[in-house]
């Protein structure tokens, strides 16, 4: 399927590695130009150089190494290219905890990272993006917006916030203007993270890290953890012009994992 976005320019976050690569990954492979965003620059540029590699139709791949949740990060992306036509908000989620232990600086953090920079990010395009009759906006952010998790509250409470403002904004005039706003909600995909996850637990409980991985996967209705790269391929048809009358919506992409009917 020809997603019709050959020569649109994407501006992706977090996407040194796991699902913010995976997109960009994605987009890149359908001739989509990227600016790809991230705090570390070695495995930035490592990460860009295989982007480039995987490009078709002579994209283009430009890393900009900068940290996405800062007015200055923000500026710099912008200053890489000023008029996205696609944007992938990412963050890292917060740290997992018990709550009685996060101060009013852990919240702040959370909320500046999880749901005030895409904020951010949608407000400095959108407009522009209405202007030219084509914008796309994906927000990666959790299944446990569906399905909270009570060790990692945190990211439950900042981007539960993030999704009720995209609920009202995604339903704006941009829609008639052809701006979608959309939140993609992963489950257990094979990231760092989960391996961070999975190690301070073994080290919590004594359990190995396999041990509690094959748990994790036998809790999943497809038995597996996902993959970078099939979230990109989810990601990049909320951004193709198929896609055009989908906006304002939560999309699950868990293995099944979501029990609700809803």
């Amino acid at each position: 399927m020809d997603l019709g976005i050959a020569g649109r320019t994407a501006l992706v976050c977090g996407a040194s590695k796991g699902l913010g690569y995976g997109s960009a990954l994605a987009l890149v492979k359908e001739g989509v130009n990227v600016v790809v965003v991230a705090r570390g620059a070695e495995a930035l540029q490592a990460a860009a150089a295989k982007l480039q590699a995987a490009a078709s139709g002579g994209a283009s791949v430009k890393a900009v190494a900068a940290d996405i949740t800062t007015p200055e990060g923000r500026a710099a992306a912008f200053a890489a290219h000023a008029d996205y036509d696609i944007v992938v908000t990412n963050a890292g989620g917060p740290p997992p905890g018990d709550f009685r232990e996060w101060d009013r600086e852990a919240w702040l953090k959370a909320v500046e990272a999880n749901m005030l920079t895409p904020i951010e990010l949608i407000k400095a395009t959108v407009d522009g993006m209405a202007a030219r009759g084509f914008g796309r906006v994906v927000n990666i952010t959790s299944s446990a917006v569906k399905a909270p998790i009570d060790i990692l509250g945190l990211s439950n409470g900042a981007r539960s916030g993030l999704t009720g403002f995209v609920a009202g904004v995604a339903r704006s005039g941009l829609a008639a203007q052809g701006v979608t706003i959309n939140n993609l909600l992963p489950g257990v995909f094979d990231t760092d993270r989960v391996r961070t996850m999975a190690a301070g637990t073994s080290k919590k409980t004594g359990q190995s890290v396999e041990a509690i991985h094959e748990a994790r996967r036998k809790a999943i209705p497809a038995r597996r953890f996902g993959t970078p790269e099939e979230f990109g391929a989810i990601c990049a048809f909320l951004c193709s012009v198929h896609a055009a009358y989908m906006t304002g919506q939560n999309i699950l992409a868990d293995g099944g994992a979501y029990p609700g009917t809803f």
